[in-house]
């Protein structure tokens, strides 16, 4: 069965992936790395994280599925190495974060930079706030939410300060828009309509630009639809991955 490899995104660690690994496991052979400077692990400077990644995979083509900055990595390595990536899983995630001149599906400027002022001033309130973000737009009572956020959050790892500079680094510098005709890898991109973070036209644009790309929008769901969405999210995630073996 071909290995799924789980990538997080900024500011999280592989425990955010819970719900998928109770689903997967142990039917399926599943990778959960953690970014540099995220769940325990070392530091990298931000020139590194894709090779770092890379060496994470297994030794056989593997399934990637990216949640945001993870999807951008998974990209990256899906684009330069095709013989390792037997699939791509494209969560709320985009080819280019920040806004830019002919980009306006991006985090505006003033957004970003308020990212930036928070992690410097207040990590642990950022994170915080991110997190709610995160969530925003999908229909949580109090309990639901703080359920979510007991299980999500790895408190005993802690992500890093320059784990978090360096990914929004990586956020506020990756461009892969040049790069996604060279992903010829089955690909599937999931999305949730009322994403605060990565808009849904960011999503279509992969959609309609990654060749053979099918485009998945979850109705009355943010940021982190496999969170908030679990079932749908892991059942359909597997239907696809079971269809292109």
């Amino acid at each position: 069965m071909t290995p799924l490899v789980f990538l997080h995104g900024w500011g999280q660690s592989a425990q955010i992936w819970h719900g998928q690994r109770q689903h997967f496991s142990p039917d399926w052979p599943i990778s959960m790395p953690n970014l540099p400077g995220h769940g325990g692990t070392a530091d990298a400077p931000a020139s590194e994280w894709a090779e770092t990644l890379l060496a994470s995979l297994p030794e056989e083509p593997s399934i990637l599925v990216g949640w945001s900055l993870g999807g951008m990595m998974a990209m990256q390595m899906a684009a330069a190495f095709p013989q390792r990536i037997a699939g791509l899983v494209l969560v709320s995630t985009t080819p280019c974060f920040r806004s830019k001149f002919g980009w306006e599906h991006g985090c505006p400027d003033a957004v970003f930079r308020n990212f930036e002022s928070g992690v410097k001033e207040n990590l642990a309130k950022a994170m915080s706030r991110f997190f709610a973000l995160m969530l925003h737009g999908d229909d949580l009572t109090r309990p639901e939410y703080n359920a979510i956020a007991r299980a999500a959050v790895d408190r005993t790892h802690p992500v890093s300060a320059d784990g978090l500079r360096q990914g929004l680094s990586l956020l506020g510098d990756l461009d892969l828009r040049d790069l996604l005709n060279g992903i010829k890898a089955p690909c599937l991109i999931m999305h949730g309509d009322q994403d605060a973070v990565v808009p849904p036209a960011a999503g279509e644009y992969l959609a309609s630009h990654i060749s053979g790309a099918a485009f998945e929008p979850f109705e009355g769901c943010g940021h982190a639809l496999f969170l908030t969405q679990a079932g749908k999210f892991n059942q359909r995630l597997e239907g696809w991955c079971r269809n292109i073996m």
